[in-house]
C-alpha cells in the first residue's frame, strides 16, 4: 500500500459498553450461497463458477467527515458502485479507527453498514482490510515485531480495543453480508524493528525471526478469524517484493500458513510490465510458489502515475499489458491503485476517478463466469 489516506485521527469506544455486548449488535444478514467465494489451487469461485475479478483499492470508502476523523475524501457510494460491472472486486479500509463518532467518541456502524449495503445492491464484492502495518489513518504507527507476537491481541487503541477485539467484532457483524469475498487482517504485514522514531523504511531492522513471527501470527490469528467466519477464505495481504519476513523463500514458508487461503503480490516500479521483479521476489517467483503451496495469488495493488507526467489514456494501455500478461501466468485478481473521488489531474499521481479509463478495463476484465 503506497499510502492510505491523506488525514489521520481516532478515538472510539461502543457508548462505554464491553466487546460482548458489541458482539450482539451484528449487521443485517443478506448472505446466500450462490454469493460464495472459494479459493482453489488454481483460482478463486464465486457461486460454484470460476471467478477472476478485476476492481480497485478504494480505501476511502469508510470516510464521513460528518461522523468520523476520515482517511481521505467521501466517496459518494451510489455513483461508486454504481459505475462498475457486476461481480467486481472492491477492496478498502475497513479500521476500528473509522467505526468512531469524533464527537461522540462512541462506534457507530453506520457508515460501514452501507457500504456493505451498497455492495450488495449493486452486485458487487469486497475485501475489507481490518488494519494496516504502516498505521497509516490509525495514528501513524507503524506495527513492529511485537505487535505480531502478542501486540495483536493486549495492545489496545481505536476504542479502546485490541486488534483481537476489533477482528471479533467486524468478522461477527459483516461475515453473513453477500458482497463479502473474504478477509484481509493486515496489509503488507512486515514485522520490522524501528530504528528510530520516525521508523522510516530504511531505519528498520529485520529480526531474523521475521519468517517464523508472521507466520505463526497467521496461524493464530487466521485461527481466530476462522471460527468467527469458516466461509470466507482470508487473503494475506503480502507486498510480495522481498519485505521482511517474506524475502525469497520466506515467501513460500509464510504462505504454507493454515491462516491463509489466498497470496498476495503488489506491483509498483514497472510500468506495463507484466511479471516484474528479479528471480527471487519477482511476480514470476511468487506464482511458482503458489503453485506449490495450492494457494491461489492475487495482485491486488497495481499502481502506475498519471497525471501532470502522462496520461490517463497510457496509463490504461500499460495496465491492460500488464494483467493480459499476469492472467496468462495464472493470476487470479487484478486490483488497481487507487480510485479516489477527488482525483489530481494537474500532478503525478496514482489517483484513479470516476472519468478515468481504467474504469472500462475493470469491466473488460472482470470476468464471473469464464
Amino acid at each position: 500500500m503506497r499510502v492510505f489516506g491523506r488525514s489521520r485521527g481516532i478515538r472510539v469506544v461502543c457508548a462505554g459498553v464491553l466487546i460482548a455486548v458489541l458482539l450482539a449488535c451484528g449487521g443485517p444478514s443478506d448472505s446466500s450461497a450462490s454469493d460464495d467465494v472459494r479459493a482453489l489451487p488454481n483460482g478463486l469461485t464465486l457461486g460454484g463458477e470460476r471467478w477472476w475479478p478485476a476492481g480497485f483499492n478504494a480505501y476511502q470508502l469508510a470516510t464521513d467527515w460528518t461522523m468520523n476523523a476520515g482517511c481521505g475524501g467521501t466517496v459518494d457510494l451510489d455513483s461508486y458502485f454504481g459505475a462498475l460491472p457486476a461481480k467486481a472486486l472492491t477492496r478498502f479500509n475497513l479500521f476500528a479507527a473509522l467505526a468512531v463518532d469524533k464527537n461522540t467518541g462512541a462506534l457507530d456502524f453506520s457508515r460501514m453498514d452501507a457500504i456493505f449495503a451498497t455492495a450488495a445492491r449493486y452486485d458487487q464484492k469486497l475485501l475489507p482490510v481490518l488494519t494496516a502495518s504502516e498505521g497509516s489513518c490509525e495514528g501513524d504507527q507503524f506495527k513492529e515485531r511485537g505487535w505480531y507476537v502478542d501486540g495483536w491481541q493486549n495492545t489496545r487503541s481505536a476504542g479502546r480495543m485490541t486488534f483481537e477485539d476489533w477482528l471479533r467484532t467486524a468478522v461477527v457483524r459483516w461475515r453473513h453480508s453477500s458482497s463479502l469475498a473474504g478477509w484481509e487482517m493486515v496489509g503488507e504485514p512486515e514485522p520490522s524493528i524501528c530504528g528510530d522514531a520516525s521508523c522510516r523504511w530504511q531505519q528498520r531492522e529485520c529480526p531474523a525471526d521475521a519468517a517464523q513471527i508472521l507466520r505463526s501470527f497467521f496461524d493464530r490469528a487466521g485461527d481466530r478469524l476462522r471460527r468467527l467466519d469458516p466461509t470466507h477464505p482470508i487473503w494475506a495481504g503480502l507486498t510480495g517484493g522481498g519485505q521482511c519476513g517474506t524475502a525469497g523463500r520466506d515467501y513460500e514458508y509464510v504462505a504454507r500458513s493454515s491462516g491463509v487461503d489466498v497470496l498476495d503480490y503488489h506491483d509498483y516500479g514497472s510500468d506495463g510490465v507484466p511479471l516484474p521483479g528479479d528471480s527471487s521476489n519477482g511476480l514470476a517467483e511468487r506464482l511458482r510458489q503458489s503453485h506449490r503451496v495450492g494457494k491461489p495469488l492475487a495482485v491486488n495493488e497495481i499502481g502506475q502515475s498519471a497525471g501532470s507526467c502522462r496520461s490517463m489514456q497510457d496509463r490504461t494501455a500499460d495496465f491492460r499489458r500488464k494483467v493480459v500478461g499476469q492472467r496468462a501466468a495464472g493470476t487470479a485478481t487484478a486490483l488497481f491503485w487507487a480510485f479516489v473521488p477527488d482525483p489530481r489531474p494537474g500532478m503525478c499521481t496514482y489517483d484513479i476517478g470516476e472519468a478515468d479509463p481504467t474504469f472500462d478495463l475493470v469491466a473488460e476484465f472482470t470476468r464471473w463466469r469464464d
